[in-house]
């Protein structure tokens, strides 16, 4: 059953294939999304948070569950807990996907320099929009 796959919905440095594939991981079916009604917040990591005009992209791919309990295992994300979004994607439709985000969101305060260059680069990598890659700092 754990072999079952499920999309998921990554807006942060997990965008990154080679990330995935280097934990063992093997993503696959990987597109650009975005999913409206949500802002990007970044602290120490990325998080979402409630905004009805907001717009937040990332990359949708297939992992399995047995791949998503394994990759939210490691005690550096174990504080994010799965909630359903509906993903736009860039090829067109929608999909029903999970995202992994912080019950409770850095505050607005909080800065990570480190990690927002590096999440910049990753959504460089990916392709995301110039517009919104510029705005992650």
């Amino acid at each position: 059953m754990n072999s079952r796959r499920v999309e998921v919905f990554f807006y942060g440095l997990f965008m990154d294939q080679e990330i995935l594939n280097n934990k063992g991981l093997s993503p696959q079916n990987a597109e650009i999304a975005y999913v409206s009604g949500l802002a990007l917040r970044i602290g120490q990591r990325a998080a979402l948070v409630p905004d009805e005009r907001g717009k937040v992209y990332g990359i949708v791919t297939s992992l399995t569950l047995e791949e998503v309990e394994q990759l939210y295992s490691d005690p550096t994300v174990q504080a994010y807990r799965p909630q359903a979004v509906l993903a736009r994607l860039a090829s067109g439709g929608q999909v029903a996907a999970l995202c992994y985000n912080l019950r409770e969101p850095p505050l607005p305060s909080e800065r990570n320099p480190d990690y927002a260059a590096k999440l910049r680069a990753v959504a460089e990598k990916v392709g995301l929009p110039r517009e919104y890659v510029d705005q992650l700092k």
